[in-house]
């Protein structure tokens, strides 16, 4: 089959029309992250496809930097420490560290989900964290089939953390990482993934 590069993922119907994150509130993060989301003051909170915002807004205060990063502008009216910022998240990154980087159910969406990660890994300040939804079935090989454990092995011996039952990846501290595998582009027609809404297939060639 034909893959998409960057610019036609983006005009897909699949990831312009994706419903997973748009209204979910701060609790929902919690409870999908399995962590309390607790910033220090002078925090910078980044949050890759953040739909509407809602659980942004709920967390925003004086005293934190919040940046909510989406391909739609679709969000609720930014306050003091919350902005937003309407860009593919594969491309965009901050101004300075982040003590906090997350992504609720965007990276099964997301092209080159592979380099997001390694990137957002480099956004870290030493005690900084990332976490994010991620389904390691959305990566597969040039003929569609999965990586599986292939794939598990090689982000935890790139020292991510990865829970299969949770589906939820993540990483401590600032780190410059690689993974072994080549970017190849996406499949839009893979149909639902593991929440039952339409995703993308991420294609790769290990390296």
């Amino acid at each position: 089959m034909s893959l998409l590069d960057d610019e036609a993922l983006w005009s897909s119907s699949v990831v312009a029309n994706c419903e997973m994150n748009r209204e979910r509130g701060l609790a929902s993060y919690r409870r999908e992250l399995g962590t309390d989301l607790a910033l220090r003051p002078g925090a910078l909170w980044v949050d890759l496809c953040c739909g509407s915002g809602k659980a942004l807004a709920e967390a925003a205060r004086d005293d934190v930097t919040i940046i909510g990063v989406d391909l739609v502008d679709h969000h609720v009216p930014a306050r003091p420490g919350l902005s937003f910022v309407v860009a593919p998240v594969d491309q965009w990154e901050p101004a300075e560290p982040a003590d906090l980087v997350t992504c609720v159910h965007g990276l099964h969406y997301v092209g080159d989900r592979l380099g997001l990660l390694t990137r957002a890994a480099s956004w870290l300040t030493p005690t900084g964290r990332f976490v994010a939804s991620f389904d390691v079935d959305g990566v597969r090989r040039a003929d569609g089939t999965p990586f599986g454990r292939t794939l598990t092995k090689a982000l935890r011996e790139a020292g991510f953390s990865y829970d299969s039952r949770k589906r939820l990846v993540g990483y401590e501290g600032a780190g410059r990482l690689e993974l072994p595998f080549a970017y190849l582009g996406a499949d839009d027609e893979a149909g639902p993934n593991y929440t039952g809404q339409p995703a993308v297939h991420a294609r790769y060639a290990p390296l």
